[in-house]
């Protein structure tokens, strides 16, 4: 059964996940305890195709970053921060009204680093766009400092 994951932070402007942000995705997570894994879904605007009926790769790359990132806050129950990511674009996402899926795991996770692997399935359940990651988790405090810029 999933679950639905709570933004335990007040600023609710994430341009992916934060509510308040209009211009934003206001993407919902929900943590799978049986598969292990967060997921979202997501449907594709067409002011960020990149050409023809493609979804822009930036915001492929976003949605799978988002998700890691919340993969982590879940798992390690930290923020974490990514430090590194590599995409592969299998096959266009295209945007046509229909819904896409990213879903996430954990790979490894030891002392404050995490390694993921995401994915964005189509509504024909093909995997079009995957990612690894790595993210390093930070403490409460390390965290608000950094957020605020001290």
């Amino acid at each position: 059964m999933k679950k639905n994951i709570v933004n335990p932070y007040p600023d609710d402007h994430c341009f992916f996940c934060g509510k308040d942000n209009k211009k934003g995705l206001s993407l919902e997570f929900h943590w799978d305890e049986e598969e292990q894994e967060v997921s979202t879904e997501y449907l594709p605007h067409q002011c960020f195709i990149g050409q023809g009926k493609i979804l822009h790769g930036g915001i492929q790359m976003g949605i799978l970053d988002e998700i890691m990132g919340w993969t982590c806050y879940v798992v390690t129950k930290s923020m974490a921060v990514t430090s590194g990511l590599e995409i592969k674009f299998l096959r266009p996402v295209y945007v046509t009204g229909t819904k896409i899926t990213a879903k996430c795991r954990v790979t490894s996770k030891g002392g404050e680093k995490v390694e993921l692997i995401a994915e964005l399935v189509n509504n024909n359940n093909s995997i079009c766009t995957t990612a690894t990651g790595t993210y390093h988790t930070l403490g409460q405090e390390k965290f608000e400092a950094l957020i605020h810029g001290q």
